[in-house]
């Protein structure tokens, strides 16, 4: 496992929860960081931009507390995401934010940003920037980031197609760092399974949508809670990038799922179409295709609980399986 310096010995999992816009807000990011994971949020969620400055002080302050009474059980790092897009008004402001209060991980979207690493690195920061492709994951390491998120099929929200055992697999031929897998990974065996795949960490978001801490509101969270893999519906037709949204909260909104998920393979329908009044992420709400699981609202402590016992579960039985494979193949083997 090849984890950041900064990382060890302050990880109860090698889990990044992702950052969820208008869901993962500074509540959240510190009850995940004292459960012993990295919790994340998107700078766009504080609003206006001087609200950012706010978030990171109530962060620093919550989290030096309680390392303060727990110094055997330090919390994790955290992490803020930037859009790294022209689209993106704020990138300057919010980045110059973070790099001026030494944000110990920066995760970065779009277009990999060479000057912003060059200056997390100035303060002993780390960069991971999201991929969708083998691609797009050559050329974030050309700009000198520090790890890889492989975003692949089935992630919460804009989400790529990739296979993951594919994706991983190439990456690896080229990047033996830090490399973070994305998609429906919602349990600890999901974590285990990433592991043996070739992961470090796994990024993990819709597993948070229905924690007591997120800021999703309650119809959000009881569609999560009340939601399964049927429910999860593959289209760029709300924000023109294909992205994973929940089917009942489309039918909210007046729209046919059928031709909304058709969007992605028709182009001339979504042309005709056009785009909903009805915004993404505010109106239509985004989840991962792993939401099957989820059945309750708990606080971040219980979620993290359950992943640390279900890790362990499929660490005990990966042993066993190993051990009963061994009474059963030639010793010739490998």
């Amino acid at each position: 496992m090849t984890l950041p310096l900064p990382f060890r010995g302050r990880l109860r999992l090698p889990v990044i929860a992702s950052p969820m816009f208008l869901v993962s807000g500074h509540e959240l990011v510190i009850a995940q960081c004292k459960a012993g994971i990295v919790g994340s949020f998107p700078s766009l969620n504080a609003r206006p931009e001087s609200e950012l400055q706010v978030w990171l002080d109530i962060i620093a302050e919550g989290l030096a507390a309680h390392d303060a009474a727990h110094p055997d059980t330090p919390a994790a790092p955290f992490a803020v995401n930037l859009i790294s897009n022209k689209s993106n008004r704020r990138f300057d402001h919010d980045a110059q934010v973070c790099v001026d209060n030494k944000v110990p991980l920066l995760l970065t979207s779009l277009s990999p940003p060479g000057d912003l690493v060059q200056a997390a690195h100035g303060y002993g920061g780390l960069v991971f920037h999201d991929v969708t492709t083998v691609r797009h994951a050559e050329k974030a390491l050309e700009q000198g980031v520090d790890g890889l998120i492989l975003v692949c099929n089935g992630a919460g929200g804009h989400a790529g197609t990739a296979n993951p055992f594919a994706f991983v697999a190439e990456v690896r031929r080229f990047w033996s760092g830090p490399l973070v897998l994305a998609g429906a990974i919602g349990t600890g065996a999901g974590v285990h399974a990433a592991l043996s795949l070739g992961a470090d960490m796994v990024y993990m978001g819709s597993r948070f949508i229905a924690a007591e801490e997120s800021r999703a509101p309650q119809d959000y969270r009881d569609m999560v809670v009340n939601s399964a893999l049927k429910d999860v519906v593959y289209t760029p037709f709300f924000s023109g990038l294909p992205a994973n949204y929940l089917r009942p909260s489309i039918v909210a909104a007046g729209l046919d799922p059928e031709e909304v998920a058709n969007a992605s393979r028709d182009k001339d329908r979504y042309k005709a179409g056009g785009r909903s009044e009805a915004k993404a992420w505010s109106d239509i709400r985004g989840a991962g295709q792993g939401i099957g699981l989820i059945r309750t609202v708990q606080p971040v402590s219980a979620i993290v609980d359950e992943l640390a016992a279900e890790f362990r579960a499929a660490e005990d039985a990966f042993d066993r399986a190993r051990a009963d494979r061994a009474t059963v193949l030639r010793k010739d083997h490998p």
